[in-house]
């Protein structure tokens, strides 16, 4: 289970990670906390009143179309998008990341004891982007991790059931994308990876990777899938600015955090089930 902030979150990162399980036969679910209702529409292509004013049915046919190109299940937990507000304007009322974290936990805990994952992803505390929904997504999947198991918890989300594994994911990473400017810059391959390097912010988080995913063979998959989000997915968008071959040779993988583990855990990993019997 991948628990996510908004639609399209789930494609920019671990995707390719979420094809490869779902390719081997295992049951992938997707969590939306909220609608993003509140986004914006990045493809200028498809900026027009009309997509405006149908933003979050827009999002929600967008995000079924991604889950289907990624052979995923998926669920929206039905919180509203909060926004992403200017400095010092208050977060909207109602929102995301206004509710109380214990509160907001309970349908996601309802969620892991309806379907019993086994391994559970979401964002590091910064929420791997600064974001009021990306933070809040961390802290209701860390209490939904540890509630789902404890049956004097939430007993109105049903029987208890205890996921192995929790992993953050190492979504905004300096190494990745100096390894890959390097790469470009030594084949002549103009990058805009520099100047984001440049300009690396102080929120990135510095996470070293447990578990490293081999995955490359989906990062096809993990493009269409984010293209299915049209609204998002601007043809010039970062995301696609750099040679999926040369991805594919110099960073192979899909990387993650181990941050909790029911059980011993044997570092590093390069499968998320590692230490879980069938």
């Amino acid at each position: 289970m991948a628990v996510h902030a908004h639609p399209d979150d789930e494609s920019s990162k671990g995707a390719a990670t979420l094809a490869h399980y779902a390719a081997q036969g295992a049951e992938v679910t997707v969590v939306t906390c909220t609608g993003g209702e509140r986004g914006e529409v990045l493809n200028p292509l498809l900026d027009t009143p009309e997509i405006r004013a149908d933003l979050p049915a827009v999002r929600r046919r967008e995000m079924a179309a991604a889950a289907a190109v990624l052979g995923v299940r998926h669920r929206f937990l039905g919180f509203v998008d909060s926004g992403l507000m200017g400095e010092g304007e208050p977060l909207p009322e109602g929102c995301f990341a206004r509710q109380e974290v214990p509160v907001a936990a309970v349908g996601l805990v309802a969620v892991m004891r309806e379907l019993r994952p086994h391994v559970v992803i979401t964002y590091d505390p910064s929420g791997g982007y600064p974001h009021p929904d990306h933070v809040q997504t961390h802290r209701v999947t860390l209490a939904a991790f540890d509630a789902a198991g404890d049956a004097a918890a939430c007993p109105e989300a049903g029987p208890a059931w205890r996921p192995d594994k929790l992993y953050y994911l190492v979504a905004f990473s300096r190494a990745w994308f100096e390894t890959l400017h390097r790469g470009m810059v030594a084949e002549g391959i103009p990058s805009a990876m520099g100047a984001v390097l440049d300009a690396w912010p102080d929120w990135a988080p510095d996470l070293t990777p447990t578990t490293r995913i081999e995955c490359a063979e989906h990062f096809a998959t993990r493009d269409r899938a984010f293209r299915a989000h049209a609204t998002q997915a601007a043809p010039d968008n970062p995301f696609f600015s750099h040679p999926r071959d040369l991805e594919r040779r110099l960073w192979p993988t899909e990387d993650y955090v181990l941050a909790r583990s029911i059980g011993p855990a044997r570092l590093p990993e390069n499968n998320l089930f590692d230490g879980i019997e069938e």
